[in-house]
């Protein structure tokens, strides 16, 4: 799962493509990841294409559609998610490992409104449900680690876990209230220190 959004898009290149056409595709995974973390899935072509400084029909001919562009962009997102869980289903400390996956999940979804979305979202043109598989596949594994060392509390599930850990990502405002840029770090903080046997 470590291929970059470049890469996923470039794939189906028959022979290794132009500087120039890799250049534009560049441009729109940028100007993708900009808009998915400002606007969220809504982005339009459009202005993807505009941030990206090209044409519409640039990006129609480099990446096909607006939805293979994002979920080129979100594959990569989710594939640093998994992993940061690969690497804690190593760790010899099973709280520490779950500890730094949560850390990496819950920072990748407060940085990018899309991913956030994504993970919400049933989207079935984006097509990411083989990831969402596989992290709930390796979230459900950290957490019976974590359990069977005697480190988690084990009255709370896996998928328990899971909406705890989706719900500290702040929302725009409450209250009147606007969060801080590292806001998540403390609902993560308090989540942990509550999951903790």
């Amino acid at each position: 799962m470590s291929s970059t959004a470049i890469d996923l898009l470039l794939a189906d290149e028959a022979s290794r493509p132009r500087a120039d056409a890799r250049r534009n595709v560049e441009r729109l995974v940028m100007a993708a990841r900009e808009a998915l973390d400002e606007t969220g899935l809504d982005a339009t072509a459009h202005e993807i294409a505009r941030r990206a400084g090209v044409g519409i029909g640039t990006l129609y001919r480099r990446v096909g559609t607006r939805e293979a562009l994002l979920r080129a962009v979100l594959l990569e997102f989710l594939g640093g998610m998994l992993t940061a869980a690969d690497r804690a289903l190593d760790a010899d400390d099973a709280w520490q490992g779950l500890v730094d996956f949560a850390t990496v999940y819950v920072r990748l979804r407060a940085a990018s409104c899309g991913v956030n979305e994504a993970l919400g979202d049933s989207d079935a043109r984006l097509d990411l449900s083989e990831t969402s598989t596989a992290l709930r596949e390796r979230l459900e594994r950290l957490v019976g680690k974590a359990q069977e060392a005697g480190a988690m509390r084990t009255d709370v599930t896996w998928q328990d876990t899971a909406w705890l850990l989706a719900g500290v990502v702040p929302g725009d405002h409450t209250i009147g209230l606007t969060p801080g840029g590292e806001q998540w770090r403390i609902g993560l903080r308090v989540v942990l220190d509550g999951l903790r046997a």
